[in-house]
């Protein structure tokens, strides 16, 4: 009798806990899925995007976004050009604001020996009201920027860039040919105290018919606003 109970509160704890198990297994698969399905989506997304990135040495892809003016540009648009200074930047991010005087500096040192910049905003206005296509229009005005100002309208070009800041530096050869990724210099805080011209520098190297060195360096900027990456 004592064995029959015994054989019989064994059963009913396996029972039991093959229950409890099945119940938090079963509960644990289904929060995975409902926190999981909407992860893996965004995880896929981002991941495509990184799979898509620039390295030194690899072809850009051309564009034809709208400018400030409505016009549409892409690089095929700048005739004669030796090269591009392809620059993510905004309006919002602190960073890029500090550094707009140094970019309208460098198209207008290095545009008329045929390396223009071409400035794109990649933030999602939907995420940023202030990096609308309107707030860029007044941006633009107010600074009197002399570079083309475009908009990436369905964040359609930074994914394939690469671009993760802003600003966030892509110089390109005449044929598209990616020759420098990074920052513009060594010290967004102060332009009196940079030590490195990275872009400068690699222009210079291109110049003389070498490639840059440093190729790539680490953009420093705001990360761009995208709702894509916060699903």
């Amino acid at each position: 009798m004592k064995n029959l109970i015994k054989t019989s509160f064994l059963f009913l704890a396996i029972g039991i806990f093959m229950t409890s198990c099945g119940e938090s297994t079963a509960s644990n698969n289904g929060t995975e899925k409902i926190t999981e399905a909407p992860q893996d989506s965004a995880s896929k997304m981002i991941n495509d995007d990184v799979s898509k990135k620039l390295k030194i040495g690899d072809t850009a892809t051309d564009f034809n976004l709208k400018n400030v003016n409505g016009d549409l540009i892409s690089l095929s648009s700048f005739e004669g050009a030796k090269g591009y200074i392809v620059t993510f930047t905004c309006n919002t991010c602190p960073y890029a604001v500090e550094y707009e005087d140094r970019i309208i500096t460098l198209h207008k040192k290095y545009a008329p020996i045929g390396y223009p910049v071409i400035a794109i905003n990649p933030n999602d206005p939907a995420v940023k009201e202030g990096d609308s296509f309107k707030a860029m229009q007044v941006r633009a005005e107010e600074k009197l920027f002399p570079f083309e100002y475009v908009f990436d309208e369905g964040q359609k070009i930074f994914p394939k860039y690469g671009a993760t800041k802003t600003p966030h530096v892509f110089l390109l050869n005449k044929d598209l040919v990616v020759k420098y990724i990074g920052a513009i210099d060594d010290n967004h805080e102060d332009v009196n105290l940079v030590k490195v011209k990275y872009v400068e520098d690699a222009i210079n190297a291109l110049e003389a018919g070498n490639d840059p060195d440093p190729a790539t360096t680490k953009a420093v900027g705001c990360g761009i606003k995208s709702k894509k990456k916060m699903m």
